[in-house]
């Protein structure tokens, strides 16, 4: 079988056993992570590759967590947050006083807890909606856990630690009262529908592996489940060039904005 052949025919059966669309990630990236994956397992060609992982529950678990990157912390690039805490959210609130919030690809939970400890600062007394999702159903269960080890949370101040946080073995456990303020759901952002409304919605380090293709609809079906004036917040190395073609305004660096 052909290198290109073994590729497309791995994607296929890939697509069929979990959803995950590989057509839409960049090949040379992909190619790269998994090979380092199939050598480590001693597989020469991808499709004896899924081979290994179609009758091997935990390597196919691990080979799902390679996959889809779950890197995280709280306040990530914690001057963004900053923005978002000072000028994005009270500006929005303005409008709106009780936000629908939708953070795309939350990995362990580290981006919507943070937002709701934000929330809970601004805007004590009211309920904010934050819906939190992701492909990985093994990273949504640690999420709902809420343990962090010290590493995810060097970015929380101390007076936030002591308020949210109750030190455990190596780092800590989010509150239940911040918890309950989370909603948590499997969803798989090529393939599955979007709600719509959101005043704000994240997507921040997801779509690195994606292809531009993948990426421009990804952000075209962000703007659509916006509500007008909403705004979609990006990770500090996914600028999007061609935002005003898509329909976004400029707001603030890495922020973008659906006209009134």
């Amino acid at each position: 079988m052909t290198a290109d052949k073994d590729w497309e025919e791995f994607k296929n059966k890939l697509f069929v056993k979990s959803k995950i669309n590989l057509h839409d990630y960049k090949p040379a990236q992909m190619q790269r992570r998994i090979g380092n994956l199939m050598t480590r397992n001693g597989a020469t060609s991808y499709v004896q590759f899924f081979d290994l992982i179609n009758k091997n529950d935990k390597l196919y678990k691990e080979f799902i967590d390679f996959l889809t990157i779950n890197v995280t912390e709280f306040f990530r690039t914690p001057e963004k947050f900053v923005e978002l805490e000072t000028t994005v959210l009270p500006d929005l609130m303005r409008k709106n006083p009780k936000l629908s919030i939708w953070s795309a690809g939350c990995s362990t939970g580290a981006e919507p807890y943070t937002l709701a400890m934000i929330l809970d600062e601004i805007s004590p007394n009211t309920r904010h909606r934050i819906l939190a999702t992701d492909l990985d159903i093994e990273m949504l269960n640690k999420a709902k856990q809420g343990q962090y080890v010290n590493n995810e949370l060097k970015n929380i101040s101390p007076a936030r630690m002591k308020k949210y946080l109750q030190p455990c073995q190596g780092g800590a456990i989010v509150n239940d009262s911040i918890k309950s303020r989370v909603e948590f759901k499997r969803h798989n952002l090529l393939l599955d529908s979007f709600e719509s409304n959101f005043d704000i919605i994240l997507c921040r380090n997801v779509v690195i592996y994606f292809t531009e293709e993948a990426k421009e609809s990804l952000y075209r079906r962000f703007f659509a489940a916006l509500r007008p004036g909403g705004v979609l917040f990006v990770g500090g190395t996914e600028a999007i060039l061609n935002f005003r073609e898509i329909g976004f305004k400029h707001y603030l660096p890495f922020f973008y904005r659906k006209p009134e």
